[in-house]
């Protein structure tokens, strides 16, 4: 039963109007007042057109995902010695299943990591570039370099070794002092540990130990949204903002990005946005940490 306002597609013979009812009619014959072709229903028939070739196009557009039946089908595939593997599991959705999930709480960077600062006098690491400065009191001792001219000792004489890595044994080269163990230590240590083995060789030695590229203190920042870059950390301490900022900042829109911190064996992931509006989930980054801005399209 047709409406007032409903209009019909049909094929009618030539010479033949439809109504405002939908009823056939011949010059004016038929109920309902006859409307000629090229009146009122001329101007809505290309919407009514629109509407049934959209209706019809459904037909053959693609997929945008797997049909129910794919789902099912390929939980489980057959292995070669006739046994079924199960490659995931289908849960009904009930509603003890949602209340189950509503109660689950949410990935906290702040729970799962705590929020501690980094200690400010951090130790020296393996494959850290370490350079070593030695001073002598006098002239005629091991280390007989260019005069040095400071406000400390006037005469003295210096040497700088060139920049070495710590090896993999924890070590480091310093002339008539041997192998040198630096991993896990600070660097005043290190110098009162060289000024102990010159002691007797040198002339009053004083030693400086500077760490060039402290590799071991670094993170690694990568994913969709970063330009990808392992940084070291300042010794004063570097938020989760503070090294997205460092390595270029976020190339995603902050409302499609996630943030994915990895310590160990621990990891959680939660939105930009939750760091963002929430200091406490920007939480202090420790050496070796591994940073991943994921992006999710919304």
């Amino acid at each position: 039963m047709l409406n007032e306002d409903d209009f019909a597609v049909l094929a009618v013979p030539a010479g033949v109007w439809l109504t405002r009812y939908g009823h056939l009619g011949r010059h004016g014959l038929g109920t309902g007042s006859a409307i000629p072709m090229g009146n009122i229903w001329m101007r809505k028939l290309p919407l009514v057109l629109l509407a049934v070739t959209a209706m019809s196009g459904c037909t053959y557009l693609p997929a945008a995902g797997p049909t129910a039946s794919a789902i099912q089908a390929g939980a489980e595939v057959a292995t070669a010695d006739g046994g079924l593997l199960a490659r995931y599991e289908i849960i009904d959705v009930t509603p003890s299943v949602v209340e189950a999930l509503r109660g689950r709480p949410l990935d906290s960077l702040l729970a799962s990591f705590g929020d501690h600062r980094p200690s400010s006098e951090p130790v020296i690491g393996v494959g850290d570039m370490v350079s070593v400065s030695i001073w002598e009191a006098g002239s005629g001792g091991l280390f007989s370099g260019p005069l040095v001219a400071d406000r400390f000792s006037a005469g003295s004489k210096s040497a700088l070794i060139p920049e070495q890595p710590v090896g993999r044994d924890g070590a480091i080269s310093v002339p008539y002092a041997g192998r040198i163990k630096v991993a896990g230590r600070r660097t005043q240590d290190v110098q009162a540990l060289i000024e102990n083995e010159l002691a007797g060789k040198a002339i009053q030695p004083q030693v400086l130990v500077s760490v060039t590229r402290p590799i071991s203190q670094a993170v690694t920042v990568t994913g969709e949204g970063a330009a990808g870059a392992r940084l070291p950390l300042s010794g004063h301490g570097d938020r989760i903002l503070d090294v997205i900022a460092a390595a270029g900042g976020n190339r995603a829109p902050v409302n499609e990005t996630f943030v994915r911190l990895s310590r160990g064996p621990v990891t959680a992931t939660v939105p930009l946005t939750t760091v963002v509006s929430n200091p406490k989930e920007n939480i202090y980054l420790r050496p070796n940490d591994v940073l991943t801005l994921v992006r999710d399209p919304q």
